[in-house]
């Protein structure tokens, strides 16, 4: 017998062309209210190439409806209005996978699911080890998917023939990758707890997008200057400048400059030409170099990189030498102001760091290697990876407690975002070892 996984080239109906218009998009609304059953979904973005975080193609399958895939763009630009598709599929289960990357845009678009199947949380429930797309579908229904383009520029118009062909494979056969999955869920007593993780991931996805604390902060490797408060100016207004550059564009941040050069700047703040001119990521365009058909499609953007002088970053990086120490930004104090504005808002944080517990908290420590003692045993008795039966960080909350003995254990469990099937697992066993 070959048990050997079959190659899945191109959906069995073929590949659909992309909907564009307001006919075109009516046609499948109609056609989507006439069948019946889960909706499978999922969406395209631009991620690298575009500033924002739009979809640029969202992909559909019912059965008896056949693919859809639609340019979201193009049919809003043509009066269409998603509370049409919304009304044709009405209550109807949406299956995804990985749900957290496409419902914010799904949600922004007006595309709010009544209900939802996570086929990748299904998986990490059950305990794969393996839970990308592909791999799961070969588990389950013995095919492997044909994937070249997942980092494609998706805001590229007219499509190519085998672009739509990947968009279409990734709804082609999540319906029956549900029905599959389902049982594993019911035989393994685990379907209650994907349904409260299903809900609680839709809720999430749906609400307003949280914007990031601080986001220069986020510039990779900006710990390499943590101490040089002058170069923390430096790289706060190099990312600022950028930031602002790239929303006027609608292009990535890094194409129009990277993080290494602005920390590599921060670092030598160049204080005349010759030392600017010495800073080669600062004079270049930024070009990006995959060795494959990605290549060109960075070359798209080259025009908009031009535009942006070297002068602009020169410019910036004066200006912000010229910044009184005053000004200059403290990581330690943007902390510290971060911490109080949690404590305030409820949702202060233990720290990541085991060194800041082993040295300065050694008995909270104790009680935390004893927690995470039980939820790696419960783990092991459910068949259940550790972060899924508790959520690492809500472990450590817990465990930072000043007075463990007299925090009621389910509660506080709930207020950090625990299910009700992680509580009815976990808080007994935490309450006897935090004591």
């Amino acid at each position: 017998m070959n048990n050997e996984p079959q190659l899945m080239a191109e959906p069995k109906q073929g590949v659909p062309d992309v909907i564009n218009t307001a006919r075109a998009f009516e046609a499948m609304c109609e056609r989507f209210a006439q069948s019946s059953g889960p909706v499978a979904a999922d969406a395209e973005r631009a991620s690298g190439f575009r500033y924002t975080h739009s979809d640029y193609l969202v992909q559909f399958k019912r059965e008896d409806a056949g693919i859809a895939l639609v340019d979201p763009q193009a049919v809003a630009a043509d009066g269409c209005d998603w509370a049409e598709f919304m009304q044709a599929v009405g209550d109807a289960e949406f299956i995804l996978h990985d749900a957290r990357q496409d419902l914010p845009g799904f949600a922004d678009l007006g595309i709010r699911p009544a209900s939802l199947f996570d086929t990748e949380m299904a998986a990490r429930l059950l305990g794969l080890t393996r839970f990308g797309l592909a791999s799961v579908t070969e588990r389950y229904l013995g095919f492997t998917l044909a994937k070249e383009h997942s980092a494609a520029d998706w805001s590229y118009r007219p499509l190519p023939r085998d672009w739509r062909n990947y968009a279409a494979l990734d709804v082609e056969l999540l319906i029956e990758l549900r029905e599959a999955m389902l049982t594993d869920l019911k035989a393994a007593g685990k379907l209650e707890w994907a349904r409260e993780e299903f809900q609680y991931t839709l809720d999430q996805g749906l609400a307003p997008r949280k914007e990031k604390s601080q986001p220069w902060l986020h510039i990779s490797h900006i710990t390499a200057i943590q101490r040089d408060h002058q170069a923390l100016a430096v790289a706060k207004a190099l990312w600022q400048k950028r930031d602002a550059l790239a929303s006027s564009y609608d292009i990535a941040p890094t194409l129009l400059l990277s993080d290494r050069a602005i920390i590599e700047a921060a670092q030598k703040k160049p204080h005349n030409n010759r030392e600017f001119r010495a800073i080669r990521s600062l004079n270049e365009r930024v070009r990006i170099h995959m060795g494959n058909e990605q290549d060109k499609m960075f070359e798209r953007y080259a025009p908009i990189q031009r535009m942006v002088k070297p002068s602009v970053w020169k410019n910036t990086i004066q200006e912000a030498l010229q910044l009184k120490p005053s000004q200059w930004p403290d990581m330690g104090r943007i902390a510290k102001q971060d911490d109080r504005s949690r404590v305030e808002g409820g949702q202060a944080h233990a720290p990541k760091q085991m060194k800041i517990w082993k040295t300065h908290h050694p008995d909270r420590f104790a009680r935390l290697q004893r927690a995470r003692s039980v939820i790696h045993q419960i783990g092991v008795d459910t068949r259940t990876p550790d972060e899924i039966v508790m959520k690492p960080q809500i472990i450590r909350d817990l465990c930072w407690t000043d007075e463990p003995g007299q925090v009621g254990v389910s509660e506080f469990l709930r207020s950090e975002g625990a299910r009700d099937w992680q509580i009815a697992l976990c808080a007994a066993s935490l309450s006897r070892v935090i004591m």
